[in-house]
C-alpha cells in the first residue's frame, strides 16, 4: 500500500511539472526568427522571406529553389516600425512571384493559426507588437492545450505623450480570434519639448508664478 501510495505521488508530481513546464512564460526570439517559423496557410514549397535594410536585401529564409524576383520598395513591420529596414515574402505558390508587403497580405498567407509564431504574426495585424526592447511585459508567451497567451505591446498614442501600452491576448489553437484581451497598462510614456501638456513643464511653470508677483508687490511697497 506505501509502494502504490509513492508511486501515486510520484506520478502526480509528474503530471504537475508537465502543466507547470507548459504554462512557464517564454520570450518570443528575434522579428527574424518569428517571421522564419511561420506555417504558410496553403501548401508552399517555394518561398522567400527578405530583411530590406537601407536599400540592400537580406534573404533570411528560403524555402524551396531560389528564383528570380524584384526587389521591393516597402513592406511590413510586426515589431517597432523602422523607416530604413522592413520585411517582404516572395510567395512563389502559384508559379509566378507575388509579393506580401503588408500586414493584410501577410495574415492571408498565414492563414490559420498553426503554432505560436502564426499567433504572434496574427496579433501584429490587429495592431498589436513584438516589443524587442521591453521583452518581460511585451514579448513573451505561454500556452496550454487549448490557448496561446500573448502579452503583446500596443502603440495607444503618437502625440503628446507617446505611449505603448502592455496586453495579454487569449489565442485559441483550434481558431483564427483573439477570445480574449486583458489590458495590463502603460509601459511608456514619453513627452517632448513640444508636448505642452508636459508635467515637468506644467511644474516648473506653477513654481515660477509664485515667486516673481511677491517681489513686485514689495517694490510697490517700498516706493509709496
Amino acid at each position: 500500500m506505501i509502494n502504490f501510495t509513492y508511486r501515486l505521488t510520484l506520478f502526480i508530481c509528474f503530471l504537475s511539472g508537465i502543466a507547470l513546464s507548459a504554462q512557464e512564460k517564454k520570450q518570443f526570439p528575434g522579428i527574424s526568427s518569428v517571421l522564419q517559423n511561420i506555417i504558410p496557410g496553403t501548401k508552399n514549397d517555394s518561398w522567400i522571406l527578405v530583411h530590406k535594410s537601407y536599400g540592400k536585401d537580406n534573404i533570411i529564409k528560403l524555402s524551396g529553389v531560389k528564383k528570380d524576383y524584384e526587389s521591393q520598395s516597402s513592406g511590413f513591420n510586426i515589431g517597432i516600425a523602422d523607416e530604413d529596414a522592413f520585411y517582404y515574402i516572395v510567395d512563389f505558390s502559384k508559379g509566378t512571384p507575388e509579393y506580401i508587403t503588408d500586414l493584410t497580405a501577410l495574415r492571408k498567407f498565414v492563414g490559420k493559426v498553426d503554432n505560436i509564431y502564426d499567433a504572434a504574426v496574427f496579433a501584429t495585424t490587429e495592431g498589436y507588437i513584438i516589443d524587442e526592447e521591453f521583452r518581460d511585459m511585451a514579448a513573451n508567451y505561454y500556452q496550454d492545450s487549448s490557448n496561446y497567451y500573448l502579452d503583446l505591446g500596443k502603440l495607444t498614442s503618437t502625440e503628446c505623450p507617446y505611449q505603448k501600452k502592455h496586453f495579454t491576448l487569449t489565442i485559441p489553437k483550434s481558431g483564427e480570434k483573439i477570445s480574449n484581451v486583458k489590458e495590463n497598462g502603460s509601459y511608456i510614456e514619453l513627452y517632448n519639448k513640444k508636448c505642452t501638456n508636459n508635467p515637468r513643464l506644467l511644474k516648473l511653470e506653477k513654481k515660477e508664478e509664485p515667486k516673481d508677483e511677491p517681489k513686485k508687490s514689495n517694490r510697490s511697497a517700498k516706493r509709496r
